[in-house]
């Protein structure tokens, strides 16, 4: 896998792990989670188009023939 794309990974997983410790000393959902749900959901974008630019790099040249 792409170092990029395992960054990305990472950066989404300390997210979590931040929301996550926002939960359990809060015992609620606020307003800092929500900035953490949206950086998660712009991570997620950023992984989704690293990784269909990988798989286009990856794949192979394809001929059709007639």
């Amino acid at each position: 896998m792409d170092n990029h794309i395992q960054e990305l990974y990472q950066q989404k997983k300390a997210l979590d792990n931040k929301w996550e410790q926002e939960h359990k000393s809060e015992g609620r959902y606020t307003l800092n989670m929500v900035k953490i749900d949206n950086k998660v959901r712009e991570l997620i974008n950023h992984i989704k188009m690293a990784e269909a630019q990988a798989a286009h790099k990856t794949a192979p040249e394809v001929s059709v023939a007639t």
